[in-house]
């Protein structure tokens, strides 16, 4: 097990901590609020910069033409997806015309 770390004290104007104070929760102290959001931070962080690299891959394989969909194949395979799902819709309000008829 590790040791816990203290972070550095920070200075913020009397608003600022008035509000802080304002939004926690009963029986929550400012340290477990900071802490809660450094580690939230932490995290969003950590998934924007893998959504960024992945989004540079993303780009890399399209500038190589690795990947790429021409618009009639991808329109295309919109229209096949609709109309599963119109056919979809019409077997589930044909099965409740049915059940409601029964």
């Amino acid at each position: 097990m590790s040791r816990s770390a203290t972070l550095p004290p920070i200075r913020i104007a009397p608003e600022a901590k008035a509000s802080l104070e304002a939004v926690l929760r009963e029986g929550e102290s400012m340290t477990q609020f900071i802490e809660n959001a450094v580690c939230r931070e932490v995290e969003f962080r950590a998934e924007q910069n893998a959504a960024v690299a992945r989004a540079k891959k993303a780009l890399r394989s399209a500038d190589k033409g690795e990947g790429l969909v021409t618009a009639e194949d991808f329109l295309a395979g919109m229209t096949q997806r609709a109309k599963a799902a119109q056919q979809r819709i019409r077997e589930a309000v044909a099965a409740k015309q049915k059940r409601a008829s029964e």
